[in-house]
């Protein structure tokens, strides 16, 4: 293929890392790439969740192939702690280090929000040099609603960032989001039409999970026979709301509950949370990130799986985290809004049960309501199971994808840089 058959994609978060929207922007390149494009990503540098460059990254500019994909990787402001200013500083300065670098004549342009000040200066440069190539606005949170929902900005800082997500999501050429809700959120908050939306639902992005020795996981993490063990993965940032978590903890402690908290992974909020943890005596723990194989084997030794949000989140993210438990076959318990998108995947999927957020004391009942019940587990552990391999396979998602740019690049001719 040549040049001019590139799709060229932009996003903040790209594999090794591990977590957040990384192994979904980074399969979609992958599996376009083995469909036959020719793929390129321009991405920052691997420093998520922890907020720090990983070792042996962090040169001006990188090129790497990995799986097929042409990553050019830009350095860019990381700050040690991402709170409102700070993350946006970071992301301007990797829109501007994406949009400075070389494009090439790309068939289409995807851009991965979040970072969404980076996919609108991105979208300013395609709009100045590109403005016959198809761009792609791929929507992983809804940017707005979650400074509203987590409390994180003002009243002005939240219709800044309203009015340039606005404008991006009508700009696009299409809009591609993760969930029905977030399809009917960008049409009626955003005006974005019905027909420049697709769904393309995300996936569990850990291989096929073989069968654990649920006995020798929890020996070795020194979990106890008759513990109930609920497990809460992935990143730890204000909107997971996991304090709450470490209280429910401290209640166990107190009323003398065999019932284990386990907090895995890593983010903003973990020193936070390590501090509240020492302060008083409770039976939550955090354990650093797992690779693949070991993290597969927590999630399947677990006698429960977490979902935790912050009170008042609702609209803003679908937790990725969700694709991988109901692959693991265990019942979910979600700390949550009634009424928000988490909420009703647990209840369409009929893989678990859905607890008020904030409420210490509701999580560990939850917690012991769920695993008082085996036969009950096992059965929203296969609802789950059947629901990922239905609802959420990667196969389908991918094709989906590759067929909507398909139709986008088919019948217009891709214009030469100037």
């Amino acid at each position: 293929m040549g040049q001019s058959s590139q799709t060229l994609v932009f996003g903040l978060n790209y594999p090794p890392e591990t977590t957040g929207i990384s192994p979904y922007t980074g399969a979609m390149a992958t599996g376009l790439a083995r469909r036959g494009r020719q793929v390129r990503a321009v991405v920052a540098h691997p420093h998520y969740p922890e907020w720090k460059i990983s070792p042996g990254y962090g040169q001006w500019s990188l090129r790497e192939k990995i799986d097929g994909v042409m990553v050019h990787r830009v350095r860019h402001f990381v700050p040690e702690r991402p709170t409102l200013v700070p993350r946006a500083l970071a992301e301007v300065t990797l829109g501007l280090r994406q949009a400075l670098t070389r494009w090439g004549r790309p068939c289409a342009i995807v851009a991965a929000s979040p970072a969404l000040l980076s996919s609108a200066i991105v979208r300013l440069r395609s709009l100045a040099t590109h403005r016959g190539t198809p761009f792609v606005v791929w929507v992983q949170d809804l940017y707005g609603i979650g400074v509203v929902e987590t409390g994180q900005g003002g009243g002005a800082a939240a219709r800044a960032l309203r009015g340039i997500e606005a404008w991006l999501l009508r700009s696009a050429s299409t809009v591609v989001v993760i969930h029905d809700r977030f399809a009917d959120r960008v049409h009626e908050d955003f005006g974005v039409p019905r027909e420049r939306i697709a769904v393309v639902r995300n996936w569990t992005h850990l291989p096929p999970m073989p069968v654990a020795d649920v006995g020798a996981v929890r020996r070795a993490h020194g979990w106890a026979d008759d513990e109930v063990v609920v497990v809460h993965t992935g990143n730890m940032g204000v909107k997971q709301g996991l304090q709450h978590v470490v209280d429910a903890g401290r209640v166990a402690h107190q009323r003398g509950e065999r019932v284990r908290f386990v907090l895995v992974g890593n983010g903003a909020q973990r020193d936070e949370l390590q501090r509240r943890i020492d302060e008083q005596p409770t039976t939550t723990q955090i354990v650093p990130p797992l690779g693949d194989k070991e993290f597969a084997e927590v999630l399947q030794a677990a006698d429960v799986l977490l979902v935790n949000e912050l009170p008042g989140v609702a609209e803003m993210a679908v937790p990725s985290k969700l694709t991988s438990y109901f692959a693991s076959g265990r019942p979910v318990l979600a700390a949550t809004d009634a009424t928000g998108i988490t909420a009703q995947e647990v209840v369409a999927a009929e893989a678990g049960i859905v607890v008020e957020a904030g409420r210490a004391e509701a999580i560990l009942d939850g917690a012991k309501r769920l695993a008082a019940d085996r036969e009950q587990c096992d059965r929203l552990g296969r609802n789950g199971k059947r629901y990922k391999e239905t609802v959420l396979d990667e196969t389908i998602a991918i094709d989906r994808f590759d067929s909507l740019l398909d139709n986008l690049t088919a019948p217009a001719s891709v214009e030469r840089v100037h």
